[in-house]
C-alpha cells in the first residue's frame, strides 16, 4: 500500500518539481526532463536494491534506505528552498557542495542502473529462449567450483563501477578542482608587427567565483598569473554564477592582478543574472550596474562591444571585446561584431573576445572578418575528459566543434583559442581537463 502511494504521488511531485525550478531558476526549466530521468532511474535502482535492504536488521534497513534517497531528498528540497529562499542569497559553499554531492550520488547511480538494465534484457531473452526451446537458463561460471548467474555478476560489477565513479568525482571535487594548469603557446602572426614581437598575454576565463569555497587557491592562480610577467591580461567572461554579489569576497584578491597594458575584460552567459528569477526588473539591472563598478574598481576595462588600440613603435595592436553572443538558442546574443571593430580598420593585428567558441565558428570564421586572433571559453573542456600528448576527447567535442585549446583556420591563418576555465560550475571538480591560466606569446 505504501509503495503504491508512492507511485500515484511521483507524478504529482515531479508536476510540482517543474513549478518550483521554473520560477526560482527560469533558465533550467528546458531542462527538467533531465530531472525526472534520475527519478526515473532511482525507482528502477530501488526495485533492484530493495530486497536485499529489507533483509538486514529493521534499524539498518531504515539507515540504508535513507541514505539511498538522500540524494533525491536534497534535490527535492534544493528545488524547495530555491522557491522559498532565492539561490543568490544562499551561502555560496553550502549551495556548491549540496549541489556537487546530489550530482556525484546520481552520476555513481547511473553506472548500476546500466549493469541491471542490461541484465534485466538479457534475462528477457533468456526467458524468451526458455518458452521456445524448453531450455534452463545457462549460469556464468565464475571461478573454480563457484556459480554466478549472469545477472548478479552483471550487478556487482555496476556497483563496483559506481563505486570507482564516486571515489574519482570525490578527488576531483577535492584536489584536481584546484591543481592549475600552466599553458603555454607562442602563436605566430605573419603581418604583426615587430614592435610586438613576443607580447605576451595572459587569458584567465570562466571563474564562476560562487563555486569557489575558500580564498587561497585564488590568491594562489592571481601569484601564478603575476609571476609570468604579461603585458596583457584578457578575462573572457562568466566572473560569476548566478550574481555579482558572488565576487565580492574576492575583490581584494582579483585586483591585485597586474599586466604592463592593463587587464581586459568581457561579459559571459552567466554574467547578466539570467539564472535566477529576480524579484523586479529594477533589481536585475542594479545586479549589472554592480558588476560594472566591480569592475572599476578593481581596475579591469570592460569592453562590451568596444575596442582599445594600442601603438608601439610604427605598429597598431587591436583589442576587440563583444558581449556574450552564443549559438545555442539558451544563450544570448548581444555580441555586435561591427560595433567593436569599428574604429581599428588602420591595425595591423586585430584580437577579438568573445566568450562562446561558437561565435567565431558562426559569425567570424564564415564571414572572414579581419581577426587574426579570438579568444574565447566557456565550455570548461567539460571539467572531463582525457587529455595526453597522442588523445584528446571529451563530451565537450559532441557540444562544441572547438571546445579546448588553439585552432587554426588553414585558409586564412587566424586562430581561436578556448581557454578551459579557471572555476567550475554544476560539478565542483575537474577530472582529467584541468583548470587552466593560458600565456600566449605573439610572434611575426
Amino acid at each position: 500500500m505504501k509503495q503504491r502511494l508512492i507511485y500515484y504521488l511521483l507524478p504529482v511531485l515531479l508536476i510540482v518539481g517543474y513549478f518550483l525550478i521554473s520560477y526560482a531558476l527560469p533558465k533550467y526549466a528546458g531542462q527538467y526532463i533531465v530531472f525526472v530521468i534520475l527519478v526515473l532511474m532511482d525507482l528502477y535502482l530501488w526495485s533492484s536494491v530493495k530486497k536485499q535492504v529489507f533483509n538486514y536488521r529493521k534499524y539498518l534497513s531504515v539507515i540504508l534506505s535513507f541514505v539511498y534517497w538522500l540524494p533525491f531528498i536534497a534535490l527535492m528540497g534544493f528545488g524547495i528552498g530555491a522557491a522559498i529562499i532565492p539561490v543568490i542569497d544562499w551561502n555560496d559553499t553550502f549551495r556548491t557542495y549540496l549541489l556537487g554531492f546530489i550530482l556525484i550520488f546520481y552520476a555513481a547511480k547511473m553506472f548500476p542502473v546500466i549493469f541491471i538494465l542490461l541484465s534485466d534484457i538479457i534475462l528477457l531473452i533468456d526467458r524468451f529462449f526458455v518458452l521456445f526451446k524448453k531450455e534452463k537458463r545457462q549460469k556464468l561460471e565464475i571461478g573454480e567450483g563457484k556459480g554466478m548467474t549472469r545477472s548478479k555478476f552483471l550487478k556487482y560489477l555496476g556497483y563496483i563501477s559506481g563505486g570507482l565513479v564516486m571515489g574519482t568525482m570525490l578527488t576531483g571535487m577535492f584536489k584536481w578542482v584546484y591543481q592549475f594548469n600552466f599553458i603555454k603557446q607562442k602563436i605566430r602572426i605573419p603581418n604583426l608587427p615587430v614592435s610586438f614581437h613576443g607580447l605576451k598575454i595572459v587569458q584567465i576565463s570562466d571563474m564562476h567565483l560562487g563555486s569557489w569555497a575558500s580564498e587561497k587557491p585564488l590568491e594562489q592562480a592571481v601569484e601564478m598569473i603575476n609571476n609570468s610577467e604579461p603585458d596583457l591580461i584578457l578575462f573572457t567572461g562568466d566572473l560569476v554564477n548566478f550574481a555579482t554579489k558572488e565576487a565580492f569576497r574576492f575583490e581584494s584578491i582579483l585586483k591585485k592582478l597586474k599586466a604592463k597594458n592593463g587587464v581586459y575584460t568581457i561579459l559571459g552567459n552567466h554574467d547578466y543574472g539570467d539564472y535566477v528569477n529576480w524579484p523586479s526588473k529594477q533589481a536585475k539591472r542594479a545586479n549589472m550596474d554592480e558588476m560594472y563598478d566591480l569592475y572599476d574598481r578593481m581596475g579591469w576595462v570592460m569592453l562590451n562591444n568596444d575596442n582599445r588600440v594600442f601603438e608601439n613603435g610604427s605598429g597598431k595592436l587591436a583589442l576587440l571585446g563583444v558581449e556574450n553572443w552564443g549559438a545555442n538558442p539558451r544563450f544570448p546574443k548581444y555580441g555586435d561584431i561591427e560595433k567593436a571593430y569599428a574604429g581599428t580598420e588602420d591595425a595591423d593585428v586585430h584580437i577579438l573576445m568573445t566568450h562562446d567558441p561558437s561565435h567565431w565558428e558562426k559569425i567570424i570564421k564564415p564571414n572572414s572578418y579581419n581577426i587574426d586572433l579570438s579568444l574565447s571559453g566557456h565550455t570548461h573542456g567539460f571539467q572531463f575528459g582525457i587529455e595526453t600528448p597522442g588523445i584528446k576527447w571529451s563530451p565537450a567535442k559532441w557540444m562544441y566543434k572547438y571546445w579546448a585549446g588553439l585552432y587554426k583556420d588553414e585558409s586564412t591563418n587566424r586562430y581561436l583559442y578556448v581557454n578551459r576555465g579557471l572555476g567550475v560550475i554544476g560539478y565542483p571538480g575537474r577530472i582529467g581537463i584541468l583548470p587552466e591560466i593560458t600565456q600566449l606569446e605573439l610572434v611575426s
